[in-house]
């Protein structure tokens, strides 16, 4: 993310416990980028590039664009910078990001979530898309599931209620939604939602997963109350999502909502 001031959810970032599911949170990312039909374009922008992994398959399929990422989050920014040398990547806010010149393909993969006004931004963010360009992004859509759930309704539990009221809640829209919205911005759009079953291994895989992205402000407002009290609230967050994600002889399911929308700005505006 461009230059600008860094949301307080982008404190904290774990980039390794982010990508201990790494083939697994790639997946989307790799769909959605499927239905962007961009053949040559001179300038693609990764915005919430996080540790870069995800950048990197956008400068491999277009080698000869110029390819850069921006991310809110210091340790995400210098895990890329550290896994992928060669990648443009830097600290910043994607709400204060304003490119020199339209760029070609845009691409905001499991960012919008964190942002409640993202829909607002959406006007801003495909001006910036040249015409005949793409705008593309993906949110989770899995906010009413219990490893979303759990975590609120103990967390609204004494002692651990007076430290969390605050901290950030990711959110999103259904598909309709961001096809109403980009629609009336004169978009093509391309709008759908896909639930994945993802098969985790390892101890407490479902607690592991949230806790590097979901439940992360969760457990950072806890930590900076009271050590122990984030450890005790772990322990009883972890009882219960085991026993809403009981092991199969496979390995854990974790159904995953997400959804997808690809648009495509007008190769020229209509005169009003």
């Amino acid at each position: 993310m461009s230059t600008g001031p860094v949301p307080p959810t982008a404190s904290g970032w774990d980039p390794e416990r982010y990508l201990a599911y790494a083939d697994e949170r790639a997946r989307p990312f790799l769909d959605l980028l499927a239905r962007v039909d961009a053949r040559a374009p001179r300038r693609v922008m990764d915005l919430g590039c996080g540790p870069g992994n995800l950048t990197a398959l956008l400068a491999a399929r277009w080698p000869g664009a110029e390819v850069r990422g921006i991310d809110a989050s210091p340790e995400m920014v210098a895990r890329a910078h550290a896994d992928h040398p060669g990648l443009a990547v830097e600290v910043g806010d994607l709400r204060a990001w304003s490119p020199d010149e339209p760029v070609d393909v845009l691409v905001a993969n499991a960012v919008l979530q964190w942002l409640p006004d993202h829909l607002a931004l959406l006007p801003r963010l495909v001006a910036a898309v040249a015409p005949g360009g793409w705008f593309a992004f993906q949110v989770p859509g899995n906010f009413a599931e219990p490893s979303h759930a759990l975590r609120r309704e103990l967390a609204a539990e004494e002692p651990y209620a007076a430290h969390t009221a605050g901290a950030a809640e990711p959110g999103a829209h259904d598909p309709a939604v961001y096809l109403e919205a980009l629609a009336a911005l004169g978009c093509q759009v391309d709008a759908w939602e896909t639930t994945y079953l993802h098969v985790l291994e390892g101890p407490d895989p479902v607690f592991t997963w949230i806790s590097g992205t979901g439940a992360r402000p969760t457990l950072e407002a806890l930590e900076a109350a009271s050590p122990r009290l984030r450890a005790s609230f772990e322990v009883e967050l972890r009882r219960r999502l085991a026993a809403a994600y009981p092991a199969a002889p496979y390995g854990v399911v974790l159904p995953f909502r997400r959804v997808f929308v690809v648009a495509r700005r007008p190769e020229s505006e209509v005169a009003s």
